[in-house]
Parts: C-alpha cells; structure tokens; sequence
C-alpha cells in the first residue's frame, strides 16, 4: 500500500468516526442559555424543597456521613433520606441517623446506646432527647423519615451504632 492510499483510507475512517458515531443536535448560539423556563406545553420545574425540605445523606464502609452539615426550614415537613452506600451488612457495619435535641450530650447519648441493640441502639431512657431517627441499615440499604422542626436552631445528628458517633455526627441547621 502506498503513502497516497493510506493517506486516503485515514481520511476516510476519520470521516467514518465522525458521522457515525451518532447525530450531535447543534443549537444557535442565541438558544444556548435561557434564562426562564419554557411554558409551552411544559410545566415549570417544581423544586421540591419549596414544598418540604428534602434531605439525602450517606453512610459507607468506612463509618463516615458523606456531610456533616444538613439545613431544613422550620415549620415545613422534613423528609430525610439516610443510604448505606457501602457493602458490609448492619450486624457489622450498622448506620442510622438520629437528630437530638439542642444541647444533648452526644457522648452520654452514644455510651447508653450501646447498650440498646434491641431498638436499633437508640435508648429508652433517652427518647426524650431524639427528634427523629431512622431505622438501623446495612449496607446497600435506605430508610426515609419524615417529621418537621418548628423551632429555628442547631441540632446534632448522629450514628448510634457503637463506636461510630466519633466519626459520624453533623449538624442540622434548621433557619
């Protein structure tokens, strides 16, 4: 094959790559960026925390919250999502989230709750002090509460699970 046809054959398994690898829709450049949302024949984006405040955080395998910081609005329905993103099953690596109420002791909290597999180690004797909780998940698992604040503040969440409350604990801000 000489330099000519092999030039040619480049060519065209360029040209090949590039109109068969799918029809890419090109937009004019005045219609790449709007600036409000269509109304033709579509319904408006709803953002759903306009209706209720809708919270995801994550656990994995190396006991850690994907966030330590969650903000909600007082007096709106809280709906709050807690997703093991991890492998091992609860029996050994066991998260559940757990709000307190402002100004619990979360070292008290955690030291009566590995006491309280029973109840997924949230403590009889301290229900008062819990806001809400999710259930105990293992991993690839997810469990969703609902329950709402009314009063503005900062309350600590936390994984009661023994021995993760050092690694696992955040804050939700409620404005």
């Amino acid at each position: 094959m000489n330099t000519k046809t092999k030039i040619s054959i480049l060519i065209l398994m360029g040209f090949l790559a590039v109109t068969s690898c799918g029809k890419k829709e090109t937009v004019p450049a005045d219609q790449t960026e709007t600036t409000e949302p269509s109304t033709e024949g579509e319904a408006a984006p709803v953002t759903p925390a306009a209706e209720e405040n809708v919270l995801v955080i994550e656990g994995n395998d190396q006991m850690q919250f994907n966030v330590n910081e969650l903000k909600a609005v007082a007096g709106k329905p809280i709906k709050l999502t807690l997703k093991h993103v991890g492998k091992i099953p609860k029996e050994a690596m066991g998260h559940n989230l757990v709000i307190l109420q402002e100004g619990t002791d979360q070292a008290a909290f955690a030291l009566k709750a590995n006491d309280a597999k029973a109840t997924d180690y949230i403590p009889e004797s301290e229900k008062a002090s819990v806001i809400a909780h999710t259930k105990l998940i293992g991993g690839g698992e997810e469990d969703t509460i609902e329950f709402t604040i009314d009063k503005k503040g900062s309350y600590p969440f936390i994984c009661s699970f023994p021995g993760h409350v050092a690694m696992m604990k955040g804050v939700l801000i409620v404005e």
